[in-house]
């Protein structure tokens, strides 16, 4: 087989509820892209999603997974304590990985990760894949081309009441265990919205805040608010509560620069612009496998095709964002 006509031929540890419709169907109609194992340790769900996807082989062994010769690259789609441990036997191997968000529980394991793409010489890329979605792609162009004029402040929103959250609904919620999760529904989204705001003004200069549980209905803290300062003297201000009543919900982030101001949910279809007082509307829609476009520019990286479209050291910044806000 030519090289133009190579395939990455993928294996899924953890196929569950996340990757049902988000990313499974993303590695198969990717181009260049097959998804040629998938691992989950309950044998008769596994074999389901196999038979279910049109998978070719599926395991109830993580190991034999990712030692399979006919599996060139590895997508961990488990709870995030177990993120690390995959990630670094995969890389041990040879195996280029692509770990779902958070990178990990907390930034120490996130730089473990990091280091050892670099002591393997493998590459190692994580899922903040709204960066690749032509909504957030068309924001940071309206940014960059001074469309609002010099950025002033960001002002970032999330209040869900506690039984309704737009994520992936599973049989026991480990998103509200600490122990598996990192935190609660904050290490669940946050990820997304934090990376964004890392992408399009880079590294923040000073990070602080706090979370604290303000309903006792979990383990995990269900409130957060975080402070950043971005270079050019750019204001964040972020709010987070999970167990607002259901008529206060609100997912909104406003850009406001010197000469306008850009809105927008995180995990809505739509940006308003604000100029001098004109709005402009700008619909969206997207794709139905919402991983699919980070997936073809991950798997244009893995074959040598492109440049990583999420690096784990940025992931690494947006872990310390996360800590910094929680203290943890």
């Amino acid at each position: 087989m030519t090289d133009e006509l190579k395939k990455l031929n993928w294996g899924i540890i953890g196929c569950g509820d996340v990757t049902e419709i988000k990313s499974g169907p993303g590695f198969q109609k990717a181009e260049r892209s097959a998804l040629a194992a998938v691992m989950r340790r309950d044998a008769n769900k596994a074999a389901d999603y196999a038979r279910r996807h049109n998978v070719p082989k599926w395991y109830c062994d993580a190991d034999e997974l990712m030692n399979d010769d006919g599996v060139d690259a590895i997508y961990i789609a488990t709870p995030p304590a177990f993120h690390e441990g995959y990630t670094i036997k995969a890389l041990a191997l040879g195996k280029p990985v692509y770990v779902e968000k958070p990178m990990a529980l907390n930034t120490a394991s996130c730089k473990r990760m990091a280091d050892a793409a670099r002591h393997y010489n493998t590459k190692l890329v994580v899922a903040h894949y709204r960066r690749a979605l032509p909504m957030f792609k068309t924001i940071k162009k309206l940014i960059l081309s001074d469309t609002i004029g010099e950025v002033k402040t960001i002002e970032l929103t999330m209040l869900m009441a506690p039984d309704v959250h737009g994520i992936a609904k599973t049989e026991k919620n480990w998103r509200t265990n600490p122990e598996l999760s990192g935190g609660g529904y904050f290490h669940d989204l946050a990820p997304h919205q934090l990376d964004l705001m890392l992408h399009w003004f880079g590294m923040p200069e000073k990070a602080n805040g706090f979370a604290i549980n303000q309903s006792g209905l979990y383990a995990a803290d269900d409130a957060v608010v975080g402070q950043m300062l971005f270079a050019h003297n750019i204001i964040f201000s972020g709010t987070w509560c999970f167990t607002a009543a259901a008529s206060a919900a609100k997912d909104w982030c406003q850009v406001t620069g010197s000469k306008g101001s850009i809105g927008f949910p995180f995990f809505g279809k739509e940006i308003i612009l604000n100029q001098e007082g004109n709005e402009t509307r700008i619909p969206f829609e997207h794709p139905q496998h919402i991983q699919q476009p980070m997936i073809e520019k991950v798997t244009a990286y893995f074959l040598g095709k492109g440049e990583n479209p999420c690096p784990a050291d940025e992931a690494v910044e947006v872990m310390k964002m996360m800590d910094g806000f929680t203290g943890k």
